[in-house]
């Protein structure tokens, strides 16, 4: 009746199947079910083209991967009479009315298929039943990284692919191609890496309550590119402990310069370790970088330790020189140190310069005093200014204490020793 005809067209439940669905027959079977179910497993090739590695968190121990994820497999229920033998390609519109493979990404933390402008995902079908799909897709997933090695490591990571629901028994994941079912862009860099090699390889992975599953894996390996962390902590850490061994050349009598240039380097040196330590995840265990700074850190402060030591022990010769010669301990006025200059001369005092123990530099002869146009007045100071312009040298070498001495050669001889350990050792 009208009345009836009427019904149905208001009834938007009903759609009329697309030329394109007739042609597949989807409205005949049930695609909830798999191809072949109750039978043999099905086998489902899978081919990867990388796009790109987007980026490698050493914090988050991740990667972003970018790739074209393309799944090959045979369902009779979609084969279609085709004069030509030619396929038909559709878009995602029509991937919710057919069944395809449920493959996720094992250890994923983040993945989406792009949908600019609209969603790329391809669907191709052949008149046989053979279909093709293939998806844009990018990922972020866990690797589990060393750093024992850092930064003169290599990461292996992995993205796994696996099928969620369908176990062995039911679905077979293989490379489609072998080997050669991987390929990657010719442009691919990284700024931190250099990818040494791709491959391809299957496994099977275990789950208690499920059972076995095929599990395909990308694996690539990423040398890390050292000169950034050279010239960032290798470099000013050499160069800070060369700057402390100048402590050693330095007058032992000039406290304020030979502390402060050992405090200098110690907090420089600290700096440049928690910069390193920022930007790292907080590891239970030894990096080689840290080895290596740290053992750069135990020089600077082994410099300041040092001049303590030189300090100490000039100060009990100077005692021991008192005593010896029968002065009395008090002699040795606090006005008197406070005016030592550079050379080790006392100026403008009334000590005895026969208290110090060490060669006084300043002293000349009566006859050469005799022979100036300078007043009595001036000629002390004028001798004191003609030995340090004329024996600077000697008053150093002098005034340093033997452990100075030693320091000179034993420092930098240990450092290098140390350096040719190291670089062998990592390298």
């Amino acid at each position: 009746s009208k009345r009836e005809i009427k019904m149905r067209k208001l009834d938007s439940t009903k759609v009329r199947p697309l030329k394109s669905e007739q042609l597949l027959h989807i409205e005949d079977h049930d695609f909830a079910l798999r191809p072949g179910f109750g039978g043999s497993p099905i086998p489902v090739g899978i081919d990867v083209q990388v796009e790109s590695i987007d980026s490698i968190s050493e914090v988050d121990m991740d990667f972003t991967m970018t790739l074209y994820l393309r799944h090959y497999w045979k369902d009779e229920r979609l084969s279609f009479r085709s004069n030509k033998n030619k396929s038909m390609t559709f878009d995602g519109r029509l991937i919710k009315k057919i069944w395809v493979p449920d493959v996720f990404f094992v250890h994923s933390k983040r993945s989406f298929i792009h949908d600019t402008t609209v969603e790329n995902i391809m669907l191709r079908v052949y008149p046989d039943g053979n279909v093709l799909f293939s998806l844009r897709i990018t990922v972020s997933a866990m690797c589990f990284m060393d750093f024992s090695r850092f930064p003169l490591d290599t990461q292996n990571c992995s993205l796994e692919l696996e099928s969620y629901a369908y176990n062995e028994d039911d679905l077979m994941l293989y490379w489609k191609h072998g080997n050669k079912s991987l390929s990657t862009d010719e442009h691919i860099s990284l700024s931190q890496f250099f990818i040494e090699e791709f491959s391809a390889s299957s496994g099977l992975a275990f789950y208690s309550s499920t059972g076995w599953y095929n599990r395909l894996f990308i694996n690539f390996a990423l040398r890390r590119h050292i000169f950034f962390f050279v010239l960032q902590s290798y470099f000013p850490a050499m160069l800070m402990v060369m700057l402390s061994w100048v402590s050693f050349w330095i007058d032992r009598r000039a406290v304020p310069a030979r502390v402060s240039l050992g405090i200098t380097t110690v907090l420089t040196m600290s700096t440049i370790m928690t910069g390193v330590s920022a930007s790292m995840p907080q590891v239970s265990y030894i990096k080689a970088v840290d080895v290596y700074l740290w053992i750069s850190f135990l020089f600077v402060f082994l410099s300041v330790i040092e001049y303590a030591a030189v300090n100490y022990l000039t100060t009990i010769e100077e005692r021991k020189q008192l005593k010896k010669r029968g002065k009395a301990s008090g002699m040795y006025s606090i006005d008197a140190v406070q005016a030592m200059a550079f050379d080790g001369c006392f100026h403008d005092t009334d000590v005895d310069m026969e208290l110090t123990p060490f060669p006084d530099p300043c002293e000349e002869s009566d006859t050469r005093a005799s022979e100036t146009n300078i007043s009595n007045v001036d000629t002390p100071r004028l001798k004191r200014k003609r030995s340090l312009k004329g024996n600077v040298g000697r008053i150093i070498l002098q005034n340093n204490h033997v452990i100075d001495t030693y320091s000179r050669i034993i420092f930098p001889s240990v450092y290098i020793v140390f350096n040719f350990f190291y670089w062998g050792l990592y390298i």
